[in-house]
Order: structure tokens, then sequence, then C-alpha cells
């Protein structure tokens, strides 16, 4: 009866990731049904950790994640954890061998987010952004070449501009948030209670610079994933059209958002350059 738990700690991550990120489960179910799962199991793990350190305000953070971490340790030793989220990610890990270095990667960027607010160098920022989102990418990519690992050596360099882009995203577009929820500066160099445009253009070409590298990367995906990744790479790229169109000071006093009705017309439009062979 074993299965019966794995089946409903498959289901916990599934409705992790439709609770916290409408984009990114949009995106994640229009991957093939064979990955599909591993991908959710990928993002509830990603998502628990991250919650801890940004959300629960009135605990102790530091104990909660040590307890998340320690938990997690057991429960990729033991190939079993009670904890559905741990369950799930840990069968994935095993099932496609995740690299431990881009869990312990992953780890050790969030860790950071309980003393670090200010990142003042351009080595900080990318060790930081290496950790939180591009090893995520790698994450996934394992489970999409389904253990090719020249396809994966191949990929690895765009999978992991892909994450960068996508982090950097929400970063530009959580200014508010960060900063004055979090007390967080992610951008070395760059004063964000006076955020000019120039500022802003600097930060939005090297944006654009990691989607080029990471679209090259998308035509190469297994027929399995190339549409969910496209996907999620339509979606950030129109977030990041608005934000380039939006004034420097008012990202820093609002939250640009893609609205539910822009994003299925988003799938619908993809669905359609996907099909037609376009996407190339």
């Amino acid at each position: 009866m074993k299965q019966i738990f794995d089946n409903v700690s498959y289901s916990c991550s599934k409705q992790v990731t439709n609770a916290y990120s409408t984009s990114f489960s949009l995106a994640t179910k229009m991957l093939a049904p064979s990955i599909r799962s591993h991908i959710y199991n990928i993002y509830g793990f990603v998502r628990f950790a991250d919650e801890i350190v940004d959300s629960f305000h009135d605990y102790d953070k530091a104990t909660l994640f040590d307890r998340f971490e320690e938990d997690m340790e057991k429960a990729l030793q033991d190939k079993i954890s009670l904890n559905p989220i741990l369950n799930s990610f840990q069968h994935t890990v095993h099932q496609y061998g995740i690299d431990r270095e881009l869990i312990d990667a992953f780890m050790y960027s969030m860790r950071l987010d309980l003393s670090k607010s200010v990142y003042r160098t351009e080595e900080e920022y990318k060790q930081y952004i290496y950790g939180s989102a591009d090893v995520v990418g790698l994450m996934c990519l394992k489970v999409f070449v389904k253990g090719d690992q020249a396809k994966y050596e191949e990929l690895k360099q765009s999978a992991m501009s892909l994450g960068s882009a996508f982090q950097k995203v929400n970063f530009l577009r959580d200014l508010k948030a960060d900063f004055e929820g979090l007390s967080r500066t992610y951008f070395p160099n760059t004063n964000l209670e006076s955020l000019d445009e120039v500022s802003k253009q600097k930060i939005i070409e090297e944006i654009e610079a990691d989607f080029r590298r990471g679209y090259e990367g998308i035509l190469l995906l297994p027929t399995e994933a190339k549409f969910g990744v496209f996907m999620a790479y339509r979606y950030y790229k129109r977030l990041l059209k608005k934000l380039k169109k939006t004034p420097a000071l008012e990202i820093k006093n609002t939250r640009i958002r893609v609205p539910n009705y822009e994003k299925f017309g988003l799938l619908t439009r993809s669905y359609v350059k996907y099909q037609l062979n376009l996407v190339r």
C-alpha cells in the first residue's frame, strides 16, 4: 500500500504548485504526463523552503529551516518521509539522479535569506541566483532528459540562463515586497530607494541576454518538455515586457502582474506557434 501514500504525496506537491503559482502550474500542465508529476515534486520542495524564509514571520524561521533541512536529509537517506512534500521530492531525486550539489546549492541560497539582506558584489549576486534559480532549472532538466547525461551537459548552460532570467524578472517585479517588506536588495550597485531608468534598463538588458541564451536550449529540449518550458518562457517574456514599459519609480511602488485572461491568451497563441512548428 506504499503506492497509495506516494500518490497522496504527489497530489500534495501538485496542490502546492496550483495554490502558489497559477503561471507555473499552467506551464507544468503543458508537459507530458510522464514527467509532469516530477516537476510538481520539485516545485513543492523549493516552494516550501522559500516560504519558510520569506513568509513565516511570527515563527523562528531558522529553527524551522533547520528542521526542514534535517527532514530532507533523512528523506534522501531513507528514501521515504512522512512529510509528503519531501517524500515526493526524494522519489524524483532518486529516479532521475538529481545531483546532491544542486540541492545543497539551493539550500545554501535559501539559508542566506535568513540573515543576508544586501548583495553588494556581482559575485554574491551570481552565487545567490545560481542557488536560488539556476539549480532549480537544472533539477528540472534532469527530469526532461530522462537520464541522458550527454543531453544534460549540452543543455546545462541554457537551462541555467533561463532560470536566471526567471529569477531576475521576479526580483524586478517584487522590488516593493523585497525592499520594503523583507529589507532585501538583490541587485548590486543599484539604489532601490530611487531606482532610475538607467539602472532599470541595465537590469532589463541583462535579463534579455539570459532569455536569448535560454531560448536556444528550449529549441533542443525533448518533445515531452518543450511546449511546457516554452509556455513558461512566453509568460516571463510578457512580464518583462510589462516591466520594461513601466516607469522605474512605479515598479518600486507596485507589483506588475499578467492577468489570468492574458495568461490563457498567451497559452492559445503559444500553442498555435508550437503546432505550426514556429518555435525555432
